[in-house]
């Protein structure tokens, strides 16, 4: 029997013809299957005409850490071992990588089979900068999380990638208008290798209208970095206004800008008065 490993192997995101013949030649010989999803893994299955042979093991995040020591028993025990979750990589926003971790540190051999990934194809037909990027996972659900975590991306100048839920994608790009600016430019794609693929580009004020009813299928958002040089309190006036409209005082409305935007309060404030009074 040949020494037992761990493949993390990647799924189609869409279309099943995607599949690598690395991944195909896993799903019909491997000993031991973890799927994020045992009924898509099945349906994944059929689709390629394939049988998956091996036992099938369910590995989400409510079990992760039940069974990452029997995997790795496999995978001592000689069996080869494949890991996929739903669509894309395992471990990218999906479960895995406490799994490898601890094959890492136990010295169970562990290797990627690669393949179709959301966030590579998002940002390569995005359109924006693909020179330095970050994924941001799925935007956060509740307001005062998603608000944290757009504050600190305020300055963030690297191409951004999030994963967002079509019945929230509307809430999601206004509270980028407002943190962001809705100049900023964006593109958002759904349905990525799918029948009905399709990918909206333009600044995020224009996408946040066309989306506010929400969108069908699975979606990611590209939204392109700060560039802090061109930043000034003319651009930010607008929202310091809407801020002190829906009850703020000034001054703190300005504050609060300066602090996510690093445009000086002062500037904020008296561009604000100035806009006030030409009202």
């Amino acid at each position: 029997m040949s020494d037992g490993k761990i493949y993390l192997a990647a799924t189609p995101i869409g279309d099943p013809g995607d599949a690598t013949p690395r991944l195909r030649d896993l799903l019909g010989r491997a000993d031991v299957i973890a799927a994020e999803d045992t009924r898509r893994l099945l349906n994944l299955a059929s689709r390629l005409d394939l049988t998956a042979t091996g036992k099938i093991l369910a590995f989400h995040d409510h079990n992760e850490n039940e069974r990452i020591e029997e995997l790795l028993d496999a995978a001592r025990s000689g069996l080869t071992v494949l890991v996929v979750s739903d669509a894309g990589m395992p471990t990218v926003s999906d479960p895995g990588y406490r799994l490898v971790r601890e094959a890492h540190d136990q010295g169970v051999p562990v290797t990627v089979i690669p393949g179709a990934s959301a966030v590579l194809t998002a940002l390569a037909i995005s359109g924006l900068a693909t020179d330095r990027f970050s994924f941001e996972g799925f935007a956060p659900r509740k307001d005062g999380d998603r608000n944290k975590v757009f504050t600190e991306l305020v300055g963030e100048e690297r191409t951004m990638v999030f994963f967002d839920s079509p019945h929230r994608i509307g809430d999601t790009l206004a509270a980028m208008v407002l943190y962001f600016g809705d100049d900023r430019e964006a593109a958002v794609c759904r349905e990525l290798t799918k029948t009905y693929e399709e990918v909206k580009r333009g600044p995020l004020g224009e996408l946040a209208e066309w989306a506010k009813d929400g969108l069908r299928g699975e979606i990611t958002i590209v939204v392109s970095g700060a560039d802090e040089d061109d930043a000034s309190a003319e651009d930010y006036v607008a929202e310091v206004l809407t801020l002190a409209n829906m009850g703020m005082r000034l001054k703190s409305a300005a504050a609060y800008i300066s602090e996510r935007t690093g445009v000086r309060k002062k500037e904020l404030y008296e561009a604000a008065m100035a806009r006030r009074d030409e009202e």
